[in-house]
């Protein structure tokens, strides 16, 4: 009988997922939000390490496709320095060496510090390391831990942020992520927001937010995407490359996914698959991107890694004012594909506001004949935007009206999310509200896997797995 009620309980949180959106909830939160401004930079959260040269900035991202690899990254200032990584499987006993490169570069004025970037590779599944770098008296030592291997049945957990910015709110994002226990941290572009300054400022504020989210970034590796505050566009500065700061300073895996180009590229984490878009590049039909993905989507073995996982800057579908629509050309374009494929969730930022969709797809309108609008589509994924890291052009208060049948939640608050994968079946998600200087969990459901739980595979599997998925979840948090 206990089974029977929790298979009904699940199917009820499943059928919500895929639904219309009669039921989508418009948040009727108010926020008392501290100043949309940014932290001044002798706060002591920008501070620079104690020491002659002592490494800054310092993070981490994966290096390679399967999750064996980090590249560590890292500022020296006064000189190069050495551009050694020492680490080992127990603190202050560091065994293994890895050697990395040093480059400088000049934005405009602003002449860079000397920019580390280390490829540590050939290490082993679920392991703490330790690492060190720098010379002497200023070498700093940090740790971080690898994923499981890769497999259908693996649990892992990851922070989701996006638009993050250098000010109170986002040190207020930050800190409720590190208290989620979160593994790796998926960011769905706008870092620094260092392009709101000018002239050499914008070094400057590139530097400052280097050291500001590396209370993480040195243990946990983030997965990057670039938005649209990356771009630095300028040339009233002379400065008309795209990118070049975010370039500079944050690598990518991407040729180990056979990509062209840092922008978009994929990685293997325990057991998602996850794949991360460019919305600021060509990615029409036969560009280099589109001719990525396209290959990319092929070679995901949903029997090794069930979950599919999308990044994005620009959201394809959302509510707000802000931005409304931005997104829809990337949508044209790739939407039948992620419906293909069944991916699970894509994630975007860009809107400062939170929004949750149901599981709909627009891909029979053709212009010509179809339906104009979304419809349910239960092999669509659900589209997630969390650009509400907390950065200073404030919040997106403007929702439009009436809410629409494709969205679900919606809230204009900052905050962040958290998905828990628990095995190939089901994970939870939150978004977190940040609520007056406290993580407030606020939108929360059990996620069903595309691939897996709507087959006939799901038969073969122990039914403990969903019994520690639905009873895991209070009743009063299942949408």
């Amino acid at each position: 009988m206990l089974v029977q009620v929790q298979l009904l309980l699940l199917s009820s949180v499943l059928f919500s997922c895929i639904s219309n959106g009669n039921a989508g909830v418009t948040s009727g939160f108010v926020r008392n939000e501290w100043p949309s401004i940014d932290i001044p930079l002798d706060n002591e959260v920008f501070a620079v390490p104690k020491g002659h040269n002592a490494p800054q900035q310092v993070h981490i991202t994966q290096g390679d496709y399967d999750g064996k690899a980090v590249i560590i990254s890292w500022v020296t200032v006064d000189e190069p320095g050495s551009n050694r990584v020492r680490y080992g499987l127990s603190e202050g006993k560091y065994d293994l060496t890895a050697d990395g490169t040093v480059q400088n570069y000049t934005f405009y004025n602003y002449k860079s510090g000397y920019i580390h970037q280390c490829l540590v590779d050939g290490l082993k599944y679920s392991t703490k390391y330790y690492y060190e770098i720098g010379d002497g008296d200023s070498s700093r030592k940090f740790w971080f831990q690898t994923p499981p291997e890769i497999d259908p049945d693996a649990s892992y957990k990851f922070g989701i942020i996006g638009d993050l910015g250098q000010t109170y709110n986002s040190l207020s994002t930050l800190e409720h992520c590190l208290q989620t226990g979160a593994q790796a941290i998926l960011f769905v572009g706008d870092l620094s927001y260092a392009d709101r300054y000018k002239y050499h400022d914008v070094g400057v504020r590139w530097d400052s937010w280097g050291r500001f989210v590396e209370r993480s970034t040195a243990y946990q590796p983030w997965i990057w995407s670039a938005g649209n505050h990356e771009i630095e566009y300028f040339p009233y500065m002379g400065e008309v490359i795209p990118f070049r700061n975010y370039l500079h300073r944050y690598p990518t895996p991407y040729l180990a996914s056979e990509s062209t180009s840092p922008l978009w590229y994929a990685v293997r984490r325990a057991n998602a698959h996850i794949i991360v878009l460019s919305s600021y590049s060509s990615f029409v039909k036969y560009t280099p991107q589109w001719e990525w993905l396209e290959k990319e989507l092929k070679k995901v073995d949903r029997e090794k890694t069930p979950w599919l996982i999308v990044l994005m800057h620009s959201p394809m579908y959302n509510s707000n004012d802000a931005h409304f629509m931005e997104g829809e050309s990337m949508r044209v374009v790739f939407e039948s594909w992620f419906c293909q494929y069944k991916v699970d969730l894509v994630f975007a930022g860009h809107v400062h506001a939170y929004e949750r969709s149901y599981r709909i797809s627009n891909i029979r309108y053709n212009v010509s004949s179809g339906a104009s609008y979304p419809v349910p589509d239960k092999s669509a994924p659900v589209y997630i935007t969390v650009g509400d890291g907390g950065n200073q052009e404030g919040l997106a208060l403007r929702f439009r009206d009436p809410q629409p049948d494709y969205s679900a939640f919606r809230e204009a608050s900052y905050g962040h999310s958290t998905l828990e994968i628990k095995n190939r079946t089901h994970a939870i998600y939150h978004w977190n509200r940040n609520d007056e200087g406290k993580r407030v969990p606020t939108d929360s459901f059990v996620l069903h896997n595309q691939y897996w739980g709507n087959s006939h595979r799901r038969r073969n599997l122990k039914k403990n797995n969903l019994h520690s998925v639905v009873t895991s979840v209070p009743l009063s948090q299942r949408s």
